[in-house]
């Protein structure tokens, strides 16, 4: 079983930046990928960014160039900086990792940008 506990989230004018953190529980061992989700109040659930097998992490386009995704392997713990953010960039975000072919989601923290 994994545990997701993420931190970071909080409410930040447009133009500014947040640092979002995930750590897993265990270990990377049969971890395939990590990353972030979010979910904007009435909208279907959308990933961010995330990290799999490939050389490079992706992002969803409303984020690139705003947005990057790290980790740190021995801490088993990601990151999310959020640069620029935008009124649109309001939601839910949810820490998301599959290992060993199964998923797991943290409880999600809110972000709020206002104008």
């Amino acid at each position: 079983q994994v545990q997701l506990v993420e931190s970071g989230g909080g409410l930040v004018q447009a133009g500014g930046s947040l640092r979002l953190s995930c750590a897993a529980s265990g270990s990377t061992f049969g971890m395939n990928a990590i990353g972030w989700h979010r979910q904007a109040a009435g909208q279907q659930r959308e990933l961010v960014a995330i990290i799999s097998s490939g050389p490079m992490p992706n992002y969803a386009d409303s984020v690139k160039g705003r947005f990057t995704i790290s980790r740190d392997n021995a801490k088993n713990t990601v990151y999310l900086q959020m640069n620029s953010l935008k009124p649109e960039d309001t939601a839910v975000y949810y820490c998301y990792v599959n290992k060993y072919n199964r998923n797991y989601w943290g409880q999600g923290t809110q972000v709020t940008v206002s104008s």
